[in-house]
């Protein structure tokens, strides 16, 4: 019977997101390239059923922060048999010493966290050994630290079309795919747009235009739970979403998790203050 019921209840909270999705990129200027954008469901610290039950429901995208989580996740039975066609993003902070292990992954098709030129060639030459000479590119996004905190990880916006040119003409294994952020958390939405998914934008813009590359071929990696509508309204081409869809985490000697808002369906014009969740 739980099986039924949390079937039901993920289902019922996918198809929500996917509308709100949809609803938010109908509002996004027409000047912004005209790319749908992609659903991460982030399952960290949920069991693989849960995934499985994602996945039966249309689901395909899946979120992991931890590299042994996502490789404990990625080869478990029931999800290699269950989910033939699933695609996992490692969307945490990668240590060089974890590349190995990662790129290992079962049916892995991004990293979105690739945060320093030394971190890119790790990462490309890895890719080489481990899938031979005829292997497909692995998809990568560089992350940016839009906000500056020394607790998020990512490069300083300067070095953003450095870091990507690297990628570009250095890291023959790799596809350069987009430019990822986290930004502050709790920023209120009352004050206007986001300023690091701003900024975001704004370091696209000057990456395709030094380097030549089309803007509706580098994506945009920005916006969580409680904030995605406003980041696709304002260019967002992937979202990362989870405890809107799996529920509130539990995470081993802690407290009871504090229930997370369901934000408004427009969050830029709410007078509400928002908290950043996957």
């Amino acid at each position: 019977m739980w099986k039924v019921a949390m079937s039901e209840e993920v289902g019922k909270a996918l198809q929500s997101v996917v509308e709100r999705m949809n609803q938010a990129a109908a509002r996004r200027p027409k000047t912004l390239p005209a790319v749908p954008p992609r659903l991460v469901a982030v399952s960290k610290t949920k069991p693989p059923e849960m995934v499985v039950e994602a996945y039966k429901q249309g689901q395909r995208n899946f979120g992991e922060n931890y590299v042994n989580e996502l490789v404990d996740k990625a080869s478990d039975p029931v999800i290699l048999e269950s989910c033939p066609e699933i695609k996992w993003h490692f969307i945490g902070h990668l240590q060089k010493n974890n590349v190995n292990k990662l790129l290992a992954v079962p049916n892995l098709f991004f990293v979105e966290t690739v945060d320093s030129v030394k971190l890119a060639d790790r990462v490309n030459s890895s890719w080489q050994r481990l899938r031979g000479a005829s292997m497909q590119r692995l998809k990568v996004m560089v992350q940016i630290n839009t906000s500056g905190e020394h607790s998020k990880h990512g490069l300083p916006p300067e070095e953003t079309v450095n870091t990507v040119k690297h990628i570009v003409t250095q890291c023959s294994a790799l596809h350069f795919s987009g430019l990822m952020t986290i930004g502050h958390y709790g920023y209120d939405l009352t004050l206007g747009p986001n300023p690091d998914f701003q900024m975001l934008l704004s370091r696209r813009q000057e990456v395709c235009n030094i380097l030549n590359l089309p803007l509706e071929e580098v994506e945009l990696s920005m916006g969580m739970s409680t904030d995605f509508e406003h980041a696709i309204e304002v260019g967002a081409t992937n979202v990362r979403v989870g405890s809107i869809i799996f529920g509130n985490r539990e995470y081993p000697n802690s407290a009871a998790n504090t229930p997370i808002p369901s934000p408004a369906p427009s969050p830029w014009q709410s007078a509400r203050h928002y908290y950043f969740f996957f």
